[in-house]
């Protein structure tokens, strides 16, 4: 894929607007605070901007997300029925794409095709956001992992959308560099 590189302060909205329309960008974050902070500067930029939004995580990090966008002022509701802003369960989406715990192509395809032309409506840029890499990775589905990965590159070249993706370091416990290095590879720029 790319080669890992990092760009300062992923909260700022000139980071998420040096995006490509199609950039595959990874974090892997040492605290939630830190993550929190980096998926809201994605988020907002992209509400701020007219564009939408697709968040798949976790409740408890939707929550957080949510609430910290409604705090800065975001009216989440509005954006939800516009579909400008779309927050989905990590869980049910890949519920909808694991086959035998294993990332089936067309299935996920027609998947995040469908969430795309929603989210882009009459035309807007659309960008996306996922942990369920992290969600396989977690469960010790490693090969699931790489497949979602490449999956998720196929379908930002396809609909023309830019990826953010994180991990916990946490969850880097045996080989831990090697597979962190392994994992940044997989993406075009490592988000700080």
């Amino acid at each position: 894929m790319g080669t890992v590189t990092a760009l300062p302060n992923a909260r700022s909205q000139p980071f998420w607007d040096d995006m490509g329309a199609s950039e595959h960008m990874v974090q892997i974050y040492g605290t939630h605070g830190a993550f929190i902070a980096a998926l809201e500067g994605f988020v907002a930029s992209a509400l701020r901007d007219g564009e939408s939004a697709i968040v798949i995580a976790s409740a408890v990090h939707l929550h957080a997300l949510e609430k910290r966008l409604r705090d800065a002022g975001h009216d989440v509701e509005a954006a939800r029925s516009e579909h400008r802003y779309q927050g989905l369960l990590a869980e049910e989406i890949l519920g909808r794409v694991l086959v035998d715990r294993w990332p089936e192509e067309r299935p996920f395809l027609e998947v995040i095709a469908e969430l795309a032309a929603r989210a882009r409506g009459e035309e807007r840029r659309v960008r996306a956001f996922s942990e369920m890499s992290s969600v396989l990775w977690s469960r010790a589905d490693y090969a699931a992992t790489i497949q979602l990965e490449l999956l998720w590159s196929k379908a930002c070249d396809r609909e023309k959308i830019p990826l953010f993706c994180a991990y916990s370091r946490k969850g880097f416990t045996r080989h831990g560099t090697e597979s962190i290095v392994e994992i940044c590879r997989l993406h075009a720029r490592v988000v700080p």
